[in-house]
């Protein structure tokens, strides 16, 4: 992690690393899924978050978005009961990606490289091979990507890539659960416009010249932006309002 002159953070979790085109519905999210599972040579997908979280023996999968095929929706249920226990202890204390062999004579393209980095589970418990990338984004943004196939192209450099873009996806479903949630009351257009310099570094002085205001003015319209958004500081701002599609 780096910051640059203007003390921002450069880096995984900072605002630069953030200004990634958001879905602005779940629509946007089905292509991403469906070029990753053509990239692993997958069969179907199915995203499932984590509900409960916190609360004693209430955690469980949810499945948000999957492309299983007709006849086969009892896959999602066949796979929480095999491994469902499992993927809730493994998201607390691991984020290596979990992979198994169904029991259909299914098997991965063997690369010893990979097996590093990821867990294998006991094989037969499910007719499908499976991947399932594990994501940590809060409470709220917990749970994994996986893709189903009878055999699956899996080498090191895919299964890193995949798992950045399982982060993504996630990154999006909070980020659409966050914009449903917004407070009624939007931001102006100078709030905005004031938050987008912000964002590109910009400190109050060479806002308020850019813009023609005050100081004060730039930082009453920073500080009204920081409440609406619900954030404790104007950087949590400017990154929530990356996350909500306000700036970019």
């Amino acid at each position: 992690m780096s910051y640059s002159r203007s003390g921002t953070a450069e880096g995984p979790g900072s605002i630069q690393y953030l200004r990634l085109q958001r879905a602005s519905s779940r629509s946007d999210i089905f292509p991403k899924l469906i070029a990753m599972q053509k990239s692993l040579k997958a069969r179907n997908f199915a995203v499932f978050r984590i509900a409960g979280a916190g609360l004693p023996n209430k955690r469980k999968l949810v499945c948000e978005l999957d492309n299983w095929a007709t006849g086969t929706l009892e896959s999602g249920q066949q796979l929480i009961n095999a491994f469902g226990e499992v993927m809730l202890d493994h998201i607390e204390l691991s984020l290596l990606p979990l992979i198994w062999n169904g029991s259909e004579n299914t098997a991965f393209a063997e690369a010893g490289e990979f097996s590093p980095l990821t867990r294998r589970l006991g094989a037969d418990a499910v007719p499908f091979s499976g991947v399932a990338f594990p994501v940590r984004l809060g409470a709220l943004g917990n749970g994994y990507v996986t893709f189903l196939a009878t055999t699956l192209d899996l080498s090191s450099d895919v299964i890193i890539d995949q798992h950045v873009r399982s982060c993504q996806v996630m990154m999006d479903l909070l980020a659409l659960d966050e914009r449903r949630s917004v407070p009624a009351e939007t931001l102006s257009e100078r709030e905005i416009a004031c938050l987008q310099l912000a964002g590109d570094g910009r400190i109050s002085e060479e806002i308020a010249e850019k813009l023609g205001l005050s100081v004060h003015t730039v930082n009453a319209y920073l500080g009204s932006a920081t409440i609406k958004l619900d954030s404790v500081n104007r950087i949590q701002a400017i990154a929530k309002a990356i996350r909500l599609g306000y700036i970019h």
